[in-house]
């Protein structure tokens, strides 16, 4: 089975979920298969999507960009998750005019951890 963990686009009316456990089937919407986001990990332009993990006083700090992206009706941030090592993923969903940040209650370590967040124009991006 193909790795089945992540967000997926509905191509055809645009809904955008999140696997919560992968097993076997076809994830399926407006009656054609699902398509995976794939995770991108490198900035390009200006704009800045790569998630930051910082650890702080109450937990963890996921940053959207070492310059925080823009949350602008149009282009904006919809989803921060942050993922454990043991596959524990813990996420916070965002809107139009919010910090593009979440904090989360975890003690691991910010190098055993990753971050995935969703930008409605430009896709999935990961640490």
């Amino acid at each position: 089975m193909a790795e089945k963990d992540g967000l997926y686009r509905c191509s055809i009316c645009g809904n955008v979920i999140s696997v919560i456990e992968a097993h076997d089937g076809e994830i399926v919407c407006c009656g054609k298969p699902m398509e995976i986001l794939s995770e991108k990990t490198m900035d390009q332009g200006q704009e800045k999507h790569v998630p930051v993990i910082e650890k702080n006083e109450s937990g963890i700090k996921v940053k959207v960009g070492e310059v925080p992206h823009p949350m602008e009706e149009m282009h904006f941030i919809s989803l921060i998750q942050l993922i454990r090592p043991d596959g524990v993923v813990m996420g916070k969903r965002l809107k139009q005019g919010d910090k593009p940040e979440a904090e989360f209650c975890c003690l691991a370590d910010t190098e055993d951890l990753k971050a995935r967040i969703y930008c409605n124009v430009h896709g999935v991006w990961k640490n």
